[in-house]
């Protein structure tokens, strides 16, 4: 049973104030170009975008946005502006806050099966006017040496963290800059271009199914 933790279990970000202009249409043209990268290695194929809605002094408004990326791909010269017409109405100077770039991916079980799995990975960017960011995060436990339980599972591992760091290493260079690894979280922490090695204890590594969820 694939097994997702509430909180990541790594994630790289990419500050790339001095690589692009910041705003909503460079932060979309960026979020096309990762999900490229994504796509090629199974990781992230598109379907939707989400995010928050805040105003400047008063700080978020608990409103939300969804739009399915149906007819629009991420680097339709039009999606910016369908982004900004979802703005709420009783909000006429809210403003868009991270956008979630939200979709399939493909992971391997210990027998090689492929599977099919929503948000497998999250890709985050940040369209602020003067700011200009990118985020990577895994919430699931195929990419580490340990399933959430301490099981080791080398097969899982082999077949699934290798394309991730591929993934990773490819931002790297189609981004033009390093990525930066996350904090560590209960679920684990990234470490170069994948997840740092549990601690293991009579080769088993630690339990974290108290909280983690399927």
């Amino acid at each position: 049973m694939l097994m997702r933790a509430p909180r990541e279990s790594g994630s790289w970000s990419w500050n790339l104030e001095d690589v692009e202009q910041p705003g909503l249409e460079f932060a979309l043209m960026t979020a096309a170009r990762m999900s490229t990268v994504l796509e090629k290695h199974a990781l992230l194929v598109p379907s939707s975008l989400e995010w928050a809605w805040f105003q400047t002094g008063r700080g978020g408004l608990g409103v939300h946005s969804r739009l399915d990326l149906v007819t629009s791909p991420l680097d339709d010269p039009a999606l910016p502006d369908e982004v900004r017409a979802c703005r709420p109405a009783g909000h006429p100077q809210a403003e868009i806050g991270g956008i979630l770039v939200l979709g399939s991916g493909t992971w391997f079980d210990a027998d090689g099966e492929r599977h099919r799995e929503y948000r497998l990975v999250e890709l985050m960017v940040a369209p602020d006017e003067v700011d200009l960011w990118g985020e990577l995060s895994v919430h699931h436990d195929v990419w580490g040496q340990c399933d959430f339980r301490g099981e080791p599972q080398p097969a899982i591992h082999a077949d699934n963290a290798p394309r991730l760091a591929s993934a990773l290493q490819e931002l790297d260079q189609v981004l033009g800059v390093a990525a930066e690894p996350g904090g560590p979280t209960y679920y684990g922490r990234a470490e170069g271009h994948g997840l740092g090695a549990p601690d293991v204890i009579d080769g088993r590594g630690p339990d974290l199914t108290d909280a983690a969820r399927g």
